[in-house]
């Protein structure tokens, strides 16, 4: 299997500065990304530190094996971090990555970032969003969300960073070779319907095509977020 890949992230047209975080890690076949929490301080610090972790992890015991419980061990690092720099609030991010080997992308994800699989035409969403309106849909209370605000609706239900026990979505995705694989942050997916998503990176002809298209695609139509995208060209 051979892999290419590329990222882009920026700070967008609203806020001033960018807590968004990638990891593109091409010799350990590690790529994701990471967005500060909302509402709490120190997000890009968070999101640093997660990153930076995750990768100090799996660079000194790369085994893929481990992952699970290296993203335990950044949540516990983060949350530590938390108690320093905000000990009332705490400090949180998202983390969604995937280690790429044999023509498998194991996938860990924290969030609601996200991951696609792009084959033949077809995006497929491979993570689900951990948010409150997702939580409540799959417990079927769904008389409960029209009491909600938006905001509220979109609040995450789970982070990296979080003094709770960290509940870890892990799955393994079969590749085939001409897939492309995309991690993204909110910043591109709110500003960009799946389908307009699904027909930049079919159309794009190297990663670094794809990333740009997507990134700066998302700025133009407002930038109201930070945006990042790393994506994976599986050959």
């Amino acid at each position: 299997m051979q892999l290419r890949s590329a990222a882009q992230t920026d700070t967008g047209r609203i806020r001033r500065s960018n807590e968004d975080r990638l990891i593109h890690e091409d010799a350990l076949s590690l790529f994701g990304v990471a967005d500060g929490v909302g509402g709490l301080p120190a997000g890009a610090e968070a999101a640093q530190t997660a990153v930076d972790t995750l990768s100090s992890f799996f660079r000194g015991d790369p085994n893929p094996d481990k992952l699970q419980g290296m993203v335990i061990e950044t949540n516990r690092t983060v949350s530590q971090l938390g108690m320093r720099i905000s000990p009332r609030m705490g400090i949180g991010t998202t983390l969604t990555f995937g280690y790429f080997s044999n023509y498998t992308v194991r996938l860990l994800h924290v969030g609601d970032s996200r991951a696609y699989l792009l084959r033949e035409g077809q995006l497929l969403r491979l993570t689900q969003d951990h948010s409150v309106e997702n939580e409540l849909k799959a417990r079927g209370l769904l008389f409960e969300l029209a009491n909600l605000s938006e905001h509220s609706r979109n609040a995450l239900t789970r982070c990296i960073g979080q003094y709770t026990p960290l509940d870890v979505d892990v799955k393994d995705i079969a590749l085939a070779p001409g897939d492309k694989v995309l991690f993204c942050t909110d910043g591109v997916t709110k500003m960009l319907r799946e389908t307009e998503i699904s027909q930049l990176l079919g159309l794009a002809a190297t990663p670094e095509a794809a990333v740009r298209e997507l990134v700066d695609g998302a700025t133009n139509r407002g930038g109201l977020d930070n945006s990042t995208a790393v994506v994976v060209f599986v050959g």
